[in-house]
C-alpha cells in the first residue's frame, strides 16, 4: 500500500484494540496538525435522513461545532456528506461560503468558530446511501488550511474507516459502545420512542426532536434524555422558544 492510505493504515494499526478509538484517533490528529484547530469526527447513520452523531470531539471549538450541526441538521459537516466532496470554509463571516448553512455559520461564529474544514471519506466502508465518516477542522480565526495540514487531516479520517472496518460486525453492542458516545447513541434512542409513540418515520422523529430542541432553546442531547429516561412525550407540534432546558430534563435533576 502506498500514498495517503498507507500513512492512514499506519495510524489505524496503532489504536486497533483501544477502548474509544474514535477519541484517540482525533486527539491524535489534533496533536499532528502544524495549525491550531479542534477536530470532530461524525459518522452518517443514514445519509438520506440526515442522521449522524459525533464520535469525538477534541479541542474547545469542536464539541460546539460538532453539536450545532447535529442540533440543526446544517453545516459543513452536513454538505460534505451530502456532495460526496470536501467543504473548506475559511471564512464563516463570508455568505457566499455559507450559503447552504446560514444559520449554523451565524451560530458558530457566536462560538468563536471562524472556519471551518470537512473533510468526508469518499472510497471506504460506506454506500452513497450511507455517507459514512467526516473528519472537521474548527479554527478561531479565518484564512486558508495548509496543504500540509489537510493532508494530515484526510489520513485521519481514513484511518477512522479502517478502525471501523477492522471493528468485529458480530459484536455490534461492543462497537456500539467503543465508537459512540453515549450521547449520540441516546438521541439514537430518543428517535426510535418518538418514531413509535407518534407512528412516524425515524426521518419525522429526528425532524420533530429537532423543532422542540430548537423551540425550547435547549441541546438536541438535554431533551433526548428527557424523551429516554423522563418519560417526556413531546406534542406534535413545538410550542413557543423558552428560556431553559425542558422541565422534565436532566439540567433541573
Amino acid at each position: 500500500m502506498t500514498g495517503p492510505r498507507a500513512e492512514a493504515a499506519a495510524l489505524a494499526a496503532r489504536h486497533v484494540g483501544q477502548a474509544h478509538p474514535s477519541q484517540h484517533l482525533g486527539e491524535a490528529c489534533r496533536a499532528a496538525l502544524h495549525g491550531s484547530y479542534s477536530v470532530g469526527l461524525t459518522l452518517a447513520v443514514d445519509a438520506a435522513l440526515a442522521q449522524r452523531v459525533s464520535l469525538c470531539s477534541v479541542g474547545p471549538l469542536a464539541e460546539r461545532g460538532e453539536s450545532l450541526q447535529i442540533n440543526l441538521g446544517e453545516g459543513p459537516c452536513v454538505q460534505a456528506l451530502g456532495q460526496r466532496a470536501p467543504v473548506l470554509a475559511d471564512d464563516l463571516d463570508d455568505a457566499d461560503t455559507t450559503r447552504q448553512w446560514p444559520v449554523y455559520a451565524q451560530q458558530a461564529t457566536v462560538h468563536h468558530i471562524r472556519a471551518a474544514f470537512a473533510l468526508p471519506v469518499l472510497n471506504g466502508t460506506f454506500s452513497a446511501q450511507q455517507a459514512g465518516l467526516v473528519l472537521t477542522l474548527y479554527r478561531d480565526r479565518p484564512g486558508p488550511i495548509s496543504d500540509a495540514d489537510l493532508r494530515t487531516a484526510q489520513d485521519h479520517a481514513e484511518a477512522a474507516d479502517l478502525l471501523l472496518l477492522a471493528a468485529p460486525a458480530q459484536i455490534e453492542d461492543d462497537f456500539a459502545r467503543a465508537w459512540l458516545l453515549p450521547a449520540g447513541a441516546l438521541v439514537h434512542q430518543a428517535i426510535g420512542m418518538i418514531s413509535y409513540r407518534h407512528a412516524l418515520t425515524t426521518g419525522q422523529a429526528l425532524a420533530l426532536l429537532r423543532a422542540h430542541a430548537h423551540a425550547r432553546n435547549t441541546d438536541l442531547c438535554v431533551l433526548a434524555h428527557a424523551v429516554v429516561h423522563d418519560h417526556l412525550t413531546l406534542p406534535d407540534t413545538p410550542g413557543p422558544p423558552s428560556s431553559g432546558p425542558p422541565s422534565s430534563g436532566p439540567a433541573e435533576s
